[in-house]
């Protein structure tokens, strides 16, 4: 890495490790040296990784990222107005190789070409900005610089085979892109926060005024959450689903998402309809440090095919 650095920025090895060096610092050591070094690439205009590199490659920090993949799922686009009275729009759609999966976040024009992607497509994202969303996952922020190719000419694999699947009591912290699969025994009410409409951060409020720490005062636009406890036989674990995955498990859009945050007691009916329903989530487990338990986080809920979980069965 550091004779590709040094190759095509002209840099000494000693003048890239401080450099490297005081990326870490800047970052409170939150960041690995190889993780440094590939910001540090990215800020000199080094392609570490020509092609794409493999999504297990990307840090946070890294500019004028490429993700090679094949597309496995595409959200909708949502419009907003930022403070000042223009309207902007965002999108985004999910990215897979063989090491993993990840969000690729496309605004303004960039969100106009999600219509043109659907799941298995190949496609190729260039100069993206990588980001760590508040659920501690990476993301692939796309600009008006920012390209989407969805005829590369690199080979393009399928995204390698079905997804492990665990019980909930053979869970760990390190696991990621797992599912799981029991019945839901309890729903709990969704939890509503302010987030600003340009870039989806929570706001934080002082004297009644909403503000964003990159975009200033806002009206703030909302997000949620909704939590489910699921039952598989061998233990029971909270789930837990932000927006797209709780529109997905309740079939809602989000204007009726946002409904029940004024008429909360809308929201009984349908905890009754999924207690006793089996579902499949994939996800990550995730340490809760505040109650000392493991969660689970989906990216992605499917209601279960009595069907397809017997053929699972005869099959092993």
């Amino acid at each position: 890495m550091l004779a590709r650095m040094r190759e095509k920025s002209g840099l000494s090895d000693a003048e890239l490790m401080q450099k490297i060096d005081a990326k870490c610092a800047s970052l409170n050591g939150l960041i690995s040296k190889e993780g440094a070094a590939h910001i540090i690439a990215g800020e000199l205009g080094v392609k570490l990784l020509e092609g794409g590199g493999k999504i297990r490659d990307l840090f946070p920090g890294m500019r004028n990222a490429d993700v090679l993949g094949r597309v496995t799922q595409v959200f909708e686009v949502r419009e907003f107005q930022r403070a000042d009275g223009t309207a902007g729009k965002v999108g985004s759609f999910l990215v897979g190789d063989d090491s993993g999966l990840v969000r690729i976040v496309c605004w303004g024009n960039q969100a106009d070409l999600l219509k043109d992607l659907a799941p298995g497509m190949p496609v190729k994202v260039q100069n993206g900005m990588v980001r760590e969303n508040q659920r501690g996952y990476k993301e692939v922020h796309l600009n008006e610089q920012s390209k989407i190719n969805t005829s590369p000419s690199e080979q393009v694999p399928e995204v390698g085979g079905k997804l492990p699947r665990k019980t909930l009591r053979e869970l760990s912290e390190s696991d990621e892109q797992v599912e799981v699969f029991g019945t839901i025994v309890q729903v709990f009410d969704p939890k509503f926060f302010e987030v600003c409409p340009q870039c989806g951060t929570r706001l934080r409020e002082a004297e009644g005024q909403f503000s964003c720490q990159e975009h200033g005062a806002v009206v703030p636009d909302y997000s949620y959450l909704v939590n489910v406890f699921l039952d598989d036989g061998t233990d029971n674990m909270r789930v837990v689903l932000f927006r797209n995955q709780a529109e997905r498990l309740l079939e809602k859009n989000k204007d009726q998402m946002v409904a029940f945050r004024v008429a909360p007691e809308s929201f009984e009916p349908l905890k009754t309809q999924l207690l006793g329903e089996q579902y499949k989530f994939v996800g990550r487990a995730k340490k809760n440090t505040f109650f000392d338990r493991l969660e689970f986080i989906a990216n992605q809920v499917r209601k279960a095919s009595a069907d397809e979980e017997l053929a699972r069965l005869e099959a092993k």
